[in-house]
C-alpha cells in the first residue's frame, strides 16, 4: 500500500463552517502586503482588508509606531481608511486580518456587526476569537504560514514593542 503524505489544511474552529475560499486567500495576500507595509515603515507587521460585496473597500496596517497612536491597529486603522459608512454596508462585509484580533479590533468588529472574518494566524497570539463565535460572527483561520512566519521574526526581534501592542507590562 502506497502512502499518501499528509494534506496541509487550514485550522478552522468550527467545523460547520467552510474553509476560506480561493478569494478568502487572495484577500488574506491583500492584507499580507498591508503587514509587510507596517512593518518596512519600523512599525508592528500586521495587515487588515476590509471586503464588501467581493471587493476590497479598504486596507489597513498597524500604525501605533508610526503615528504614535493609541489606537491605530491593523483592523481599526482598516476601518478608519474605509469612512464613514452606513451599517447595511458593514452588514455585507467580510474583515480579513493577518492576526487574530485583540480585545480592541474585535469590539470594533462587534460594534460595526461585520458578519465575518478571516484571519492569517492565531498562533502567535489567540484574540477575541471566541467571543466573536460566541456573538455569531463567523470566524476562520486560514493558519498561513507566512503570517505566524512574519509575526514569529518580529516577536524575536522586538518583543518590548510587542508586548506594548497588546497590553503586556514590562
Amino acid at each position: 500500500m502506497i502512502q499518501q503524505p499528509p494534506v496541509e489544511r487550514p485550522a478552522i474552529q468550527d467545523p460547520a463552517i467552510a474553509g476560506p475560499s480561493e478569494l478568502d486567500r487572495s484577500h488574506l495576500a491583500t492584507a499580507f502586503r498591508a503587514a509587510r507595509s507596517g512593518l518596512a515603515e519600523g512599525g508592528i507587521p500586521i495587515g487588515a482588508a476590509l471586503i464588501v460585496d467581493g471587493g476590497v473597500l479598504a486596507v489597513g496596517w498597524n500604525k501605533r509606531v508610526q503615528q504614535g497612536s493609541a489606537i491605530r491597529h491593523g483592523e481599526t486603522d482598516c476601518l478608519e481608511n474605509g469612512g464613514r459608512l452606513p451599517a447595511s454596508v458593514y452588514a455585507r462585509a467580510t474583515m480579513v486580518t493577518t492576526l487574530s484580533p485583540c480585545d480592541m479590533c474585535t469590539g470594533a468588529i462587534l460594534l460595526y456587526k461585520i458578519p465575518r472574518v478571516i484571519i492569517g494566524e492565531n498562533r502567535t497570539f489567540y484574540g477575541g476569537e471566541d467571543l466573536l463565535r460566541d456573538r455569531g460572527v463567523e470566524v476562520i483561520v486560514v493558519d498561513g504560514p507566512e503570517c505566524a512566519q512574519l509575526m514569529t521574526d518580529f516577536i524575536a526581534a522586538r518583543p518590548a514593542l510587542w508586548n506594548e501592542d497588546i497590553g503586556v507590562p514590562d
